[in-house]
């Protein structure tokens, strides 16, 4: 297999802040794979969480080529080849191997795996701002989206300010919130019954990963806790069990489809709940997603509709769910800007 590997900057459509960060733009690695005269594509955001960059991912893509082999369907033992480091670049070389297997079977992902096309409704990511500014913006994605995820972890004590105020513009619609490791132990005890009285479903990464709070925080807590930070691969599930009620699977950082429906079935045998998660990335990242989405409890998959151009349209969005698109191998077809 011939493989080549491109940094793409995506422009986001406006600026998204959470408690670490705040961007305009992501970069994210995109992967072509050449077989039989067929390409496969993937991609993924590098997360630097995890101290990966965009051209670290393509350095390793570019390495690895030879460890690739010439069997697009030699799945498992092309991953295991390649060395364990890298998640992002592993997902987007995982997403060009089922892209192109599906392609030349002429196959949808999806169907391949055996899987429904279906999956939860997706999430809207509502970014950390001022309370006000929060309820504003939620307000806008009523009617367009079925429940909204709100990025807490302000650091400021209005973290339940914030989310009362889009409770009191959005009435009953289910709301999820995330806290990127900005809580301590004693923050999160005090938050979370006040969150439970607004109706939050369930709350998302409150410590910072691996606090020794984590099981006090699982057994005290009136709200579900789904951990992100601290689930990166299949090796973590076992230990979420401990300081979690689910997990938070990412394909960017756990290193493709592959590793992420090990990681259900490992947190199903543990009896923990799953959530699909993404990054920033377009169509083509979001789709990879949207392949294993009904094997999930909850999703979300808003990363393309974040972006003020999606290069790789196709992820049909119905009645607030991302579905797979039904055209074979991940179902999205690059759109090229004009110069």
């Amino acid at each position: 297999m011939e493989v080549s590997a491109r940094i793409v900057t995506l422009e986001l459509a406006e600026t998204f802040v959470i408690s670490r960060s705040a961007r305009d733009t992501e970069d994210v690695v995109v992967v072509e794979l050449r077989h039989s005269g067929v390409s496969g594509f993937g991609e993924a955001q590098p997360v630097d969480r995890y101290d990966e960059s965009a051209e670290s991912a393509r350095a390793y893509v570019e390495e690895s080529a030879e460890l690739l082999g010439n069997d697009p369907f030699a799945l498992e033992e092309v991953m295991k080849r390649l060395p364990g480091r890298e998640f992002a670049a592993r997902a987007a070389l995982d997403a060009a191997l089922h892209d192109l297997q599906g392609k030349l079977l002429g196959q949808p992902v999806w169907r391949l795996l055996g899987l429904r096309r279906a999956g939860p409704p997706t999430s809207w990511t509502i970014w950390l701002g001022d309370p006000d500014d929060m309820a504003r913006r939620a307000e806008k994605a009523l009617g367009r989206f079925r429940r909204l995820k709100l990025k807490l972890g302000g650091r400021d004590g209005r973290d339940v300010d914030r989310v009362r105020a889009v409770r009191g513009v959005v009435g009953d619609v289910p709301l999820q919130v995330d806290v990127n490791e900005a809580w301590s132990l004693e923050e999160a005890l005090e938050a979370l019954p006040q969150l439970a009285e607004l109706g939050v479903e369930y709350c998302e990464q409150p410590l910072p990963a691996g606090d020794v709070g984590g099981p006090e925080l699982k057994e005290r807590s009136p709200l579900p806790i789904f951990v992100d930070e601290d689930c990166h691969t299949l090796g973590d599930v076992a230990a979420c069990a401990e300081r979690a009620h689910g997990i938070n699977v990412k394909l960017a950082k756990s290193g493709g489809i592959h590793e992420a429906v090990q990681m259900v079935h490992a947190a199903r045998a543990l009896g923990l709940g799953c959530m699909l998660g993404c990054m920033v990335e377009s169509g083509l990242g979001i789709s990879a997603g949207a392949q294993v989405a009904s094997l999930f409890d909850h999703v979300d998959l808003d990363g393309n509709l974040l972006l003020a151009r999606d290069p790789w349209p196709g992820v049909p969005f119905v009645d607030g769910v991302q579905l797979p698109p039904e055209e074979p191998g991940l179902g999205v077809h690059q759109v090229l800007t004009a110069r």
